[in-house]
């Protein structure tokens, strides 16, 4: 079998596997390993491709008080800003997992004044699509690809209500049902496979305490860095104190502050991360999965689709690969 897989390895290197489906193209000798000793893609802020761009919409509650009283005394100035600067990515949810995206950064909000129980995504403003429509456009594409398993992670929740929590509890266990792997179960490929699991849902709440379908909070490393060089800087110093026991994840995603902002007026988010793409990318390269103190698993990242992000992540796991044949 070791043999087979070597061969298997040599003539398509995981960097080419189909990505829609890269995960059940993996060689066998990656199927007993646990996901969270894998690397895996992953999409920060997932949901900001759809930013409600009517004036109507608020800042979210979360900006500085400064922006949201010029948003709302000079919104046709202030608006351009807040969605270049919002915006981080720009494919669907379904469009990333065909990408090869596997782990999506959920972030729930209800909207001010909104008298119905409606949630939505926020990132700067609020989303037009509801969580509930996008989850189920996710079950509908793990329907399509049932070998491929995702990692819902929601956190950031933006004035909800206990009530709301237990309502979007209640949603997330409706639309997905038996796709959902307990937090009791080992995630490794092969078991997920045979008992028909698909989806890891990490809740950042104590609302999920008593729900054996949710996971606990997964660990975000956040740098908070506007220049890739310091962001990397960080990452190296968390490494050398080791790295969780189970899930987390390296968020390659840098934060640009108000000050930042105005000193570069004509550009946007998408500027600065594709500025310093090949930089990110030359450090992720290094990188490698597994149980070590210095491994990484899920690495997440703005505007995903728009480099060789994906397949570069994708490719670590043939480090796993050398060490086990």
């Amino acid at each position: 079998m070791s043999s087979t897989t070597l061969s298997e390895v040599s003539q398509t290197p995981l960097k080419d596997l189909p990505v829609d489906s890269w995960m059940s193209h993996l060689p066998n000798a990656l199927w007993d390993i646990p996901l969270f000793n894998l690397t895996i893609p992953g999409s920060h802020n997932a949901i900001t491709y759809c930013l409600d761009k009517n004036d109507r919409s608020p800042v979210d509650l979360t900006q500085p008080d400064m922006l949201q009283k010029l948003d709302k005394y000079m919104k046709p100035i202030i608006r351009p800003f807040v969605y270049k600067w919002a915006i981080t990515q720009e494919r669907s949810v379904r469009e990333q997992l065909d990408c090869g995206v596997r782990y999506c950064d959920l972030r729930i909000a209800h909207r001010p004044n909104d008298s119905s129980s409606d949630l939505y995504f926020y990132h700067g403003v609020y989303t037009t699509v509801t969580v509930e429509t996008v989850l189920k456009e996710i079950k509908a594409w793990l329907d399509a690809h049932p070998k491929e398993v995702v990692i819902l992670s929601f956190s950031h929740f933006l004035g909800l209500s206990q009530e709301l929590h237990t309502l979007l509890i209640s949603t997330i266990k409706n639309v997905f049902d038996s796709k959902l792997c307990p937090k009791t179960e080992g995630v490794t490929l092969k078991n997920l496979w045979s008992l028909g699991y698909q989806l890891i849902v990490s809740y950042d709440n104590h609302a999920a305490n008593c729900h054996r379908e949710l996971w606990s909070h997964i660990p975000y490393w956040w740098a908070n860095k506007c220049k890739a060089e310091a962001l990397i800087e960080e990452f190296e110093r968390r490494k050398n104190n080791g790295r969780p026991g189970g899930f987390f994840v390296t968020g390659i995603n840098l934060t640009e502050d108000l000050k930042y902002i105005c000193s570069h007026p004509t550009e946007s988010l998408k500027d600065l991360v594709m500025s310093t793409y090949p930089t990110l990318l030359s450090w992720v390269r290094e990188q490698k999965p597994g149980s070590n103190a210095g491994s990484l698993n899920i690495i997440a990242a703005d505007f995903v689709t728009e480099s060789q992000f994906i397949p570069t992540v994708i490719a670590l796991n043939e480090n796993l690969l050398s060490r086990s044949t």
